[in-house]
């Protein structure tokens, strides 16, 4: 039988609609805007991680050519700090202090890249000359920048008044009943790794536009983001100290967010402050360089984990400890980071009994904040190693020790001990399908003919789960303009996903209408009153109900107001290609003299809004086969497999495009990208000369199928999928590169496993008689 793909609406495969515009070079991001009389703007970095300082002159630089103004911290202190907006419980009761940042350093900067100064010019080459002129004494203190050294006793404080580098230290989890689950195991099993911290290489630098338009009394802030109601709250709140109106925030293509584009950054109210002091446009934007010492981090972590294990190889208890950097300030989200990852640290597993404890520290490094997956991708790692090392020291097969723990799907809804609701879901069953396309069962036959090869070859597999969609909604609003095109309104911001697509689909199903009649319009504080922004794999599950929900109520009206102008009863009339018309009749009429017809705007206008009271669990399976040359190190990828359940699938092609994304994300954390300080906190890897980023001929060919089962908790059964693919990829990459290194004696290995990393490794356990060398 022909299962014939759908034209319209859920599960068609459309292209992308934003791509012809944007190949053709007509995207318009935020260093594309140009405005009369736009000036231009440089920030004077910290080059010490730790230090006071003075500012000596500004004269020489206020003097220099082109120069119109040079901006202190004693200048724009009536400005409120950049704040910390996620504050978890502790672990003592006691409210979480929060370490925000200033828009300019006052008298000490507390990482390489920290704001000193600003200074605005004609052109950007001299506000960049200038900034070199602003002098400025330092005196260098006693840095700390490793997540290990900080821990350390009589660690350099990173904020004295603080007695520590200790934030806080959170706790979820029963004690007792864990320590009694450990008291009767017949077996324990534990690991230590580290979760290499990443710099989150979008293609867009981050830049701002800031102006104040004088006939509006109101700022202008025109940047890329992932969300710009958030933006504006927090300026008009918390900067600025103004009313939300006063503020408006445009969002226009964006080249990439991954959580890290979020956030409010100090260049945001700079040029927003200068925007309305000089009266004239004032534009900042990022080189790469600064990109690696300023926009925020991801990762970065050491985790221990234990599990209890009964005589029938059934998992008792878990125990977790996690040291989490935070960096220099508490980033807007950061300290709910390990939060998220603690709550989702059970991965699939029926585990009775938990008892997780979070420490966060603070260092001389740039802040850590949320990155594609944020804490969910450490906890899939951690509880996928684990369950490795639990089937090896169990002596049982590692598809097996998954099957005896997962949980069943007798037992959905299932809570977990940290109280997540898992609603739906076959987890046994999306393994032995992605087992069965991987060809597991012929795996050891690859095996040795590799070695006789004299390369190494090992399979792993991960399976995961993650919380999207988090609980509230994301009103939409559709309108019928006069031009008989359709516009829909909402709330969150395309980084590339192509929602302007994914939107038009539901759109398109409910008025029957040609894609090209579509506009899709996100990214302005003015014509949405809310908006949730993009983020946690929310914008499909939430947005594209209330989207759909929103076109059904305006087809509704567009009946109703055909019905009057043909004389027929709404129920007969049809909507197809921008026309209504009576049923089994040629009479007509367009949508643009419908529009005409309406008696009130709001005949033409029609919100939507779905509220989701539980997170939406996507999960799956991934399989990674790869092959490690002894001479060299080297990891090669040979085969990759993905059977996911996202519940529902929108667009396949959207679909398949974020799993190869997320994973290729996945894959480079796992074997090529690391953030390495020096001890004196100097970013050792600040450019791509010594951060190595995923390119083509590190990927394999992706074999990637869905095998959904619809949540009870969405509207329309969708589970969300942005993220996913990079939660599943790390810890699928490296129980096969384990798996690999196993034969040669190699009991551990962390990310990233580098050649030079896995050579040393090869090279240990050589010497130390562990494997043939």
């Amino acid at each position: 039988m022909t299962i014939m793909t759908p034209k319209f609406g859920l599960g068609a495969s459309v292209l992308r609609l934003e791509d012809d515009r944007l190949v053709r070079g007509a995207g318009r991001y935020t260093d594309d805007e140009n405005r009369p009389g736009m000036l231009h703007a440089a920030v004077v970095r910290s080059p010490h991680a730790s230090a006071r300082f003075t500012i000596t002159d500004v004269e020489a630089a206020k003097a220099a050519p082109g120069v119109k103004l040079v901006l202190t911290h004693a200048d724009v202190a009536e400005l409120g700090d950049i704040p910390c907006l996620g504050k978890p419980a502790m672990a003592d009761g006691a409210g979480f202090t929060a370490r925000n940042a200033p828009v300019l350093c006052k008298d000490v900067v507390r990482h390489v890249g920290d704001a000193v100064a600003f200074v605005v010019a004609d052109t950007a080459t001299q506000a960049r000359d200038a900034a070199e002129k602003v002098e400025v004494e330092y005196e260098p203190t006693e840095a700390v920048a490793d997540l290990k050294a900080a821990m350390a006793e009589g660690a350099p404080a990173v904020w004295p008044e603080a007695g520590g580098n200790v934030a806080g230290r959170m706790h979820v989890g029963d004690k007792a009943a864990t320590d009694a689950a450990f008291e009767a195991a017949a077996r324990t099993v534990r690991i230590d790794l580290v979760q290499n911290r990443l710099v989150c290489n979008y293609m867009e630098v981050r830049s701002a536009v800031g102006e104040f338009v004088e006939e509006e009394g109101r700022y202008l802030l025109t940047s890329g983001s992932q969300g710009v109601h958030g933006l504006r709250d927090i300026l008009a709140n918390v900067v600025f100290k103004v009313e939300p109106s006063k503020i408006r925030v445009v969002t226009r293509d964006v080249g990439g967010g991954f959580g890290t584009k979020a956030f409010l950054y100090r260049e945001y109210a700079l040029v927003l402050f200068a925007g309305r002091k000089l009266g004239r446009p004032v534009k900042w934007t990022s080189d790469r360089g600064e990109h690696f010492v300023t926009d925020t981090h991801g990762r970065d972590n050491r985790v221990s984990g234990e599990m209890a294990i009964d005589a029938n190889g059934r998992f008792t208890g878990l125990r977790i400890d996690i040291a989490a950097n935070l960096g220099a300030y508490t980033s807007q989200y950061g300290p709910m980071i390990p939060w998220f990852g603690m709550s989702m640290a059970t991965g699939l597993y029926d585990i009775p009994a938990i008892d997780v404890s979070c420490a966060l520290y603070l260092t001389n490094t740039v802040p850590v904040d949320a990155y594609r997956g944020a804490g969910r991708p450490e906890a899939a790692y951690l509880i996928e190693r684990l369950v490795d090392k639990c089937a090896a020291e169990l002596g049982v097969g590692r598809d097996e020790i998954r099957r005896r723990n997962f949980i069943r799907p007798d037992q959905l809804p299932y809570r977990t001990a940290f109280g997540r609701l898992y609603d739906t879901g076959d987890f046994a069953g999306h393994m032995a399908e992605a087992m069965r396309r991987a060809d597991w069962a012929g795996f050891e036959a690859r095996r040795e003919s590799a070695a006789a090869a004299g390369r190494l070859r090992g399979i792993g597999m991960a399976t995961y789960v993650e919380a999207c969609a988090f609980p509230g909604s994301e009103p939409a609003y559709a309108e019928l303009g006069s031009d008989g095109r359709v516009t829909l309104k909402i709330g969150t911001q395309s980084n590339g996903q192509g929602h302007a697509t994914a939107y038009a689909q539901f759109v398109a199903e409910a008025l029957k209408l040609d894609y090209d009649r579509i506009d899709v319009r996100q990214g302005d504080t003015d014509e949405t009153p809310t908006g949730g922004g993009t983020g946690g794999s929310r914008s499909i599950p939430l947005g594209a109900v209330s989207v759909r929900r929103a076109s059904q109520a305006l087809a509704e009206k567009l009946r109703k107001l055909a019905s009057d102008e043909l004389e027929a009863a709404a129920a007969d009339i049809e909507l197809e290609g921008g026309v209504a018309r009576v049923a089994g009749t040629d009479r007509t009429i367009d949508f643009a003299a419908l529009a005409a017809a309406a008696k009130s705007p709001d005949d033409l206008k029609a919100m939507g809004e779905f509220k989701q009271d539980e997170c939406t669990y996507p999960n799956g399976t991934h399989v990674c086969e790869v092959e490690v040359d002894r001479e060299t190190g080297a990891t090669e990828i040979v085969a990759y497999t993905i059977v996911d359940d996202f519940g529902v699938t929108v667009n396949p092609t959207l679909l398949a495009g974020q799993i190869h994304g997320g994973v290729a994300q996945g894959l480079g954390q796992a074997l090529l990208e690391d953030t390495v300080y020096a001890a004196d906190g100097q970013l050792v890897s600040a450019s791509f000369m010594d951060y190595a980023m995923p390119r083509a001929w590190d990927l394999p060919m992706f074999d990637f199928r869905t095998r959904n089962v619809p949540s009870t908790t969405n509207a329309l059964g969708i589970k969300g999928a942005g993220e996913a693919g990079t939660i599943g990829a790390a810890p699928a990459v490296m129980n096969a590169v384990a798996d690999a290194l196993r034969a040669a004696g190699v009991a551990h290995i962390d990310m990233p496993a580098t050649p030079a990393r896995v050579w040393n490794a090869l090279q240990g356990a050589a010497g130390e008689g562990r494997g043939p060398s």
